[in-house]
């Protein structure tokens, strides 16, 4: 069992690491301005769905080679970036189909391809992968054995705060969004908004450090 103390320190290190905007809120704000909340609140289920993969690999060893390899770091966070900045590119490319699709919403399929967008960006997060690689470790106790559930117990508060924070962030930009959505001229400078956004998240992923 992970001690009290450690269980503190760790979630008063997350809350602050989390509540930073990163990609995944980034995405979610940019989604929530091109798409809708529904759409912000798909990704951001998808997201954390895709944060968990690190969380799986660190838990079963994998996420010390990760984090060793500064070639197979650069690998996943080029591959990230570069879905970041095509899903920001065809946001842009589409921003006259958003009025349409705000009137009759989005289908099945288009839920089902949120949340598969998302799911891609929370797994290739550099920001996730570097706290779940190097960060979450330290405050195990491996004294106290069964240190991968030491390890699932610290990845679900981390991820339950991430669900609070990117569901907050997403909320906050549906909300501003409502303005925008009554002219359409309007609605696509936040579709192009929002595809620039995701750019620029894509961007940032790529030029950062590798470690």
């Amino acid at each position: 069992m992970v001690p009290a103390s450690h269980l503190v320190a760790f979630t008063l290190a997350a809350f602050v690491l989390i509540v930073i905007p990163g990609p995944n809120v980034l995405f979610a704000i940019g989604r929530a301005l091109a798409h809708g909340r529904r759409a912000a609140l798909l990704s951001v289920l998808g997201a954390t769905l895709g944060s968990a993969v690190p969380l799986v690999a660190v838990v079963f060893g994998l996420g010390a080679i990760l984090a060793a390899s500064a070639i197979l770091f650069t690998v996943v966070k080029i591959a990230g970036a570069a879905y970041l900045m095509y899903l920001g590119v065809m946001a842009i490319r589409h921003r006259k189909q958003l009025v349409g699709a705000l009137q009759s919403g989005p289908g099945a399929s288009g839920t089902g391809r949120m949340v598969r967008q998302g799911f891609v960006v929370g797994a290739t997060n550099p920001k996730t992968i570097v706290f779940f690689g190097a960060v979450l470790p330290q405050f195990a106790a491996p004294e106290a054995g069964n240190l991968p559930w030491q390890l699932l117990l610290l990845g679900a508060i981390c991820l339950g705060i991430q669900v609070l924070s990117d569901t907050s962030w997403a909320l906050l930009a549906g909300t501003a969004r409502t303005w925008f959505t009554r002219s359409p001229r309007r609605l696509e400078a936040v579709g192009s908004t929002g595809g620039l956004m995701i750019i620029g998240v894509g961007a940032s992923v790529a030029l950062s450090g590798n470690h």
